[in-house]
């Protein structure tokens, strides 16, 4: 299973799924997931599953075979704290992205939907708060309301390599001037692990929530800019972009491609930093202008990124400057 080429801007492919939860009382409720289709690899039915020696997390429940490979599996249920009615018919999501390959077991899989990313809304603080930032999009269709889980902090939880929360940078950037970034990431939990890595670094940071939040902010930086009669250089406000591409409202590739379009903006370089980058997602970020490409979880090359654009436009500068 791969992502559709044909999907444009803004524009993304959901399997929604299944778990079936266990009340108090006895009786079930299903609720209804999502999980982005460019994250799912296929879909099987419950393998034989072997037990992993020594202590872990409730939630893995242990490793299975696939075609000569062993995946761990993670009880999806488990994990959010809740009760999973089992049966034969189970379903096990088999994905990749943050460059591991991984299993979760669900109750079953529904349908594929076809929406543009403003159909997706961003949990607000009290969802956040319930879900333990474990949500990063709401979904409604027809009567039902389906929500999109943050699978990287999920499987970071799993996997102490993947746990940005863990990493250090190597050392403090050395500019003549400061760097200012604005970062734009859905997941709170990681937006502030990501922020404070860049800050340790000697960064200057602004962050929003989703791509159109950032849109906002960038576009009204250049209409303030085009009003401002002294016409300030953008660039002293905002230095680069990092950009998400899975986010609500608007995603990292539709962010890119309008920084692209505004006149005032369309040098502004963009990093997209990102668990989904697949060949098709690079092939498709260098379509709408993306300077630059690096799959989460990798922090230390993003910082090395930041560094070797931000000497790039030091060049530049002091060459026009000379001349």
């Amino acid at each position: 299973m791969s992502m559709n080429p044909l999907l444009s801007n803004n524009e993304l492919e959901i399997i929604e799924f299944i778990i079936d939860e266990k009340q108090p009382d006895g009786s079930t409720y299903s609720g209804h997931y999502a999980i982005n289709v460019a994250k799912v690899l296929e879909i099987i039915r419950m393998p034989q599953v072997t037990a992993m020696p020594g202590r872990h997390d409730p939630a893995m429940m242990g490793s299975f075979n696939l075609r000569g490979k062993v995946m761990p599996l993670l009880n999806l249920a488990t994990w959010l704290g809740k009760e999973m009615v089992t049966t034969p018919a189970d379903k096990v999501l088999v994905t990749e992205f943050s460059g591991v390959k991984s299993a979760f077991l669900v109750s079953s899989v529904s349908s594929i939907h076809r929406l543009a990313w403003d159909r997706i809304e961003p949990p607000n603080k009290y969802v956040q708060a319930f879900s333990h930032d474990s949500i990063t999009g709401i979904l409604r269709i027809q009567e039902r309301v389906l929500f999109i889980l943050d699978m990287e902090k999920i499987l970071a939880s799993m996997d102490t390599s993947l746990d940005m929360s863990r990493m250090e940078p190597a050392g403090c950037v050395d500019m003549p001037e400061p760097v200012r970034l604005l970062l734009a990431d859905d997941s709170s939990s990681l937006r502030k692990i990501v922020k404070s890595f860049l800050e340790k670094s000697g960064y200057q940071v602004t962050t929003a929530s989703n791509g159109r939040e950032a849109w906002e902010y960038l576009s009204g930086l250049a209409q303030a800019q085009s009003d401002d009669v002294n016409r300030h250089d953008l660039s002293e406000i905002v230095d680069l972009v990092i950009s998400d591409i899975e986010m609500p409202e608007m995603d990292g590739h539709a962010l890119t491609s309008r920084i692209r379009e505004n006149p005032a903006l369309h040098k502004l370089p963009v990093v997209l930093f990102s668990s989904l980058i697949t060949d098709a997602l690079r092939a498709k970020g260098i379509k709408v202008g993306a300077d630059r490409q690096i799959s989460k979880p990798d922090l230390a090359g993003l910082d090395k990124i930041v560094k070797e654009i931000m000497d790039e436009k030091l060049h530049v500068k002091h060459d026009s400057s000379e001349n």
